[in-house]
């Protein structure tokens, strides 16, 4: 059932659980709570969108991570799209094809709203899709372990996504597999929380638990920090592309030097998206780099998943074109797959043994 190869894969995200619970463990517990009705009275103030900007979620993190285990099928997002916390990221999710689901909140929070609709549509995908291998449920909250439990005794393989600190232990263990969204390749976790927004009447009591808890905020974040540099984080790796495969001359000074790892599905691209068109960002990108950035999280997501290292370069070309259907090595200049491999030597390490060819991330520490 956890075969990845001939996965068929539905992903259903409660997008308000993954967005609030990640602007709390950037800027601290109840931050959202707080800065709610400022959100929403103009979320265009220059204060409010750093503190959005700083808390982004990377969607295309979450969407690679679970194309790892197989197909996407379809992928789903549950969430009220006209709040201004939500709408910033709907030119990206509809770009990496994820079906929007509306919810209109009755009442002023719409308590359980995603959590009900989003499991009777995976209830009814199961049954009617037969061919379904794996649920993938991103969120973190406890109301989702019978569902879980449900998909388990369907004879499903459950992957569970959440923010740390956010996500319920019953649910974490109700799962065949889980996986904190703050390891998932790419995604990269602020040092310490960004300063409360300025205009606030400060608080004539409870100041001390305030800053303690901004205080463990920070803790936790530094912590976290550390323990990724020790464990050569996907941008480190991604370093080597500026010496790989340098910029084109007539985009050197364009966004084309950014990473594919960050170029579509990036902190930033989600709050200016609405400004900008699909075909707009795709002439300012560079092929060679994008294809690079690609590789790149297709390794660290295959390795992370087989302890070996060594990989097979059909899978990682199969988990390439999952990622990116565009992917395409002729196209870049290249007669196969390998010649491609081998023209990354800094990234990977290719090593061919009769019809085999096994590649892996390279140690950028030696």
């Amino acid at each position: 059932m956890a075969d990845t190869q001939n996965g068929r894969v539905a992903v259903y995200l409660d997008f308000d659980n993954i967005v609030l619970s990640w602007y709390d463990r950037v800027h601290g517990r109840n931050s959202f709570s707080r800065d709610r009705q400022r959100i929403a009275e103009d979320p265009t103030a220059p204060d409010v969108a750093e503190r959005l900007k700083a808390a982004a979620v990377d969607v295309g993190a979450i969407i690679d991570y679970a194309s790892s285990f197989g197909t996407l099928v379809l992928t789903r997002a549950y969430a009220d799209w006209s709040a201004p916390v939500n709408a910033v990221y709907r030119s990206q999710l509809v770009a990496r094809a994820v079906d929007l689901v509306q919810l209109f909140p009755a009442a002023a929070y719409a308590k359980n709203g995603a959590d009900i609709r989003l499991a009777v549509d995976t209830v009814e995908d199961m049954f009617r899709l037969d061919d379904l291998t794996h649920v993938v449920i991103v969120a973190g909250d406890s109301d989702y372990v019978p569902l879980a439990q449900r998909c388990k005794r369907l004879g499903r393989y459950v992957v569970g996504i959440g923010v740390a600190g956010s996500t319920a232990k019953a649910l974490t263990a109700a799962c065949d597999e889980f996986a904190s969204y703050d390891s998932l390749p790419g995604v990269e976790l602020p040092e310490r929380p960004v300063q409360p927004a300025r205009g606030r009447r400060a608080r004539p009591a409870g100041d001390a638990g305030a800053s303690a808890s901004a205080g463990a905020a920070a803790a936790d974040s530094a912590e976290a920090g550390a323990q990724r540099s020790a464990e050569a984080p996907l941008d480190e790796l991604a370093a080597a592309l500026d010496e790989l495969t340098p910029p084109r001359s007539s985009k050197s000074n364009g966004p084309a030097t950014t990473p594919a790892s960050e170029a579509p599905h990036g902190a930033d691209a989600g709050l200016h998206d609405d400004e900008h068109d699909d075909d707009d960002e795709e002439g300012t990108s560079d092929p060679d780099i994008d294809a690079t950035g690609l590789l790149i999280r297709a390794l660290w997501l295959s390795q992370d998943k087989d302890d070996s290292g060594w990989l097979y370069s059909s899978a990682v070309k199969q988990q390439m074109r999952r990622m990116d259907p565009s992917f395409n090595e002729r196209a870049l200049g290249f007669r196969s797959f390998s010649d491609f491999l081998k023209s990354r030597s800094d990234i990977a390490e290719l090593e061919e043994t009769g019809h085999e060819r096994l590649v892996r991330l390279r140690d950028q520490s030696k």
